[in-house]
């Protein structure tokens, strides 16, 4: 079967991933991913206009599809403790599967924090309107302790997040390849449900 020919906007965005993930975003210059693309460099500015445009570009497509997937957990009408443990295990696996997202999302924070409310990606994620209504009935009906949903909420993300964001610190400290730091992850998904479950008074 003939390989696929990409077209100018997908080499770009492949060249870029791929000297992001080398080098970081700030080590890597537009000139030399128009090079790697083998794209003249005014083409890299007619679609993407800078280089902050194209890593948001790149954010989005790895995001999107993700986001929408965990807020159908969010969404669903599966009981508490199964949603809880269901969607911390998934949202590790998928930054285990997809280790840009987090080096990409603090990027864009730290050069546009108005730009993240505004990404579709990042609302489709940042959405729990339905399991907070389910931790407030499940509240009024006496089978959790009185909590801020919200609260609960953060601290299911900030708690599958965080070592993502310190995973250089985490490995150093621990001396782990990338495949002990992955299993370590692995081991979280009971580790972040059991605190959580533990924090809303489900045993």
């Amino acid at each position: 079967m003939p390989k696929k020919t990409l077209s100018t906007k997908e080499k770009l965005l492949a060249a870029a991933t791929e000297l992001f993930i080398q080098k970081g975003f700030d080590r890597v210059g537009v000139r030399e991913i128009a090079a790697k693309a083998g794209i003249n460099l005014s083409l890299m500015n007619y679609y993407f206009q800078s280089k902050e445009r194209l890593l948001e570009h790149i954010f989005e497509k790895i995001i999107i599809s993700k986001a929408t997937h965990l807020k159908q957990i969010l969404d669903s009408n599966i009981s508490l403790e199964d949603k809880i443990k269901k969607y911390t295990t998934e949202y590790i696996d998928v930054l285990i599967d997809n280790p840009l997202i987090v080096s990409f999302f603090l990027a864009i924070l730290h050069r546009n924090p108005e730009k993240i409310v505004a990404m579709a990606s990042i609302r489709t994620l940042y959405n729990s309107e339905v399991f907070c209504k389910q931790l407030e009935d499940e509240m009024k009906a006496g089978r959790i302790r009185q909590v801020d949903p919200e609260q609960v909420f953060i601290c299911i993300v900030s708690l599958v997040i965080f070592p993502f964001a310190i995973k250089d610190l985490i490995m150093d400290r621990n001396n782990f390849s990338s495949s002990e730091f992955n299993k370590f992850s692995q081991q979280r998904k009971e580790v972040v449900s059991q605190m959580v479950l533990n924090f809303i008074g489900l045993k």
